[in-house]
């Protein structure tokens, strides 16, 4: 039990420093101020759970592959790989919402690309009674949801959070990182979604990266002090 609480609050410190301020939590925000939010949380929460759970596979399977040493040290390496890199992206911040910026120019062009043009402005009010009319399952895999749902994949894939939950499932129990994970996420994505923009734009990004390295760094101390099991 100690070790799935250990894995758990490990687990939710990491997601929550590493997902605010990151580029699927600026665009869950605005992608809540232009579309429905429950389709929104929706399509970002299911990404991240699959992410979560994948990302933990990995990990729970690496020590199979390879002798419980070797895994245990790669994932220290990882914990001070990443505390430094949260770190100096932290000291050389070149300015406030920067991530918030460049994700909004994205969608922007997004939008404006695939945005309807004025004639179908002029029929929104029939698209909507006919959106109300859809069976239930239609809706909720309506291209909102999917679109929330591919942009959180994709940006998640390769980020830093994933590939630290596959080193925290290595070499902690990876039911504990997996349940920490998602609620860390839940958490996050709920505020994105719920506060917008106005959120988004007053965090600081120098904060969190600082406080993220400082978090990796403890990490990593911790686990080349602890024995391998």
């Amino acid at each position: 039990m100690s070790s799935v609480l250990q894995g758990f609050s490990k687990s939710l410190a990491m997601t929550v420093l590493s997902e605010i301020g990151d580029k699927t939590f600026f665009a869950a925000a605005i992608l809540a101020m232009r579309h429905p939010r429950r389709l929104v949380l929706s399509g970002c929460l299911a990404a991240l759970v699959v992410m979560t759970i994948l990302s933990a596979f990995v990990g729970w399977a690496a020590p199979n592959l390879i002798s419980r040493k070797w895994t245990h040290h790669i994932t220290t390496l990882l914990f001070f790989g990443f505390g430094i890199w949260s770190l100096w992206d932290g000291f050389h911040e070149g300015g406030e919402s920067e991530e918030l910026a460049e994700v909004e120019a994205k969608l922007d062009a997004d939008w404006i690309k695939a945005g309807p043009g004025p004639a179908k402005q002029n029929g929104k009010v029939a698209d909507d009674v006919k959106k109300e009319m859809r069976p239930f399952l239609s809706q909720f895999f309506s291209p909102i949801l999917l679109k929330a749902f591919s942009i959180t994949f994709f940006g998640e894939w390769g980020d830093k959070s994933q590939l630290a939950t596959i080193g925290l499932a290595a070499d902690e129990n990876p039911f504990g990182v997996v349940l920490g994970g998602i609620v860390g996420q839940a958490l996050c994505t709920t505020a994105a979604v719920m506060g917008g923009k106005s959120l988004a734009s007053q965090i600081s990004e120098r904060m969190v990266a600082l406080s993220g390295g400082v978090l990796f760094i403890v990490f990593g101390i911790q686990s080349f002090l602890s024995a391998v099991e």
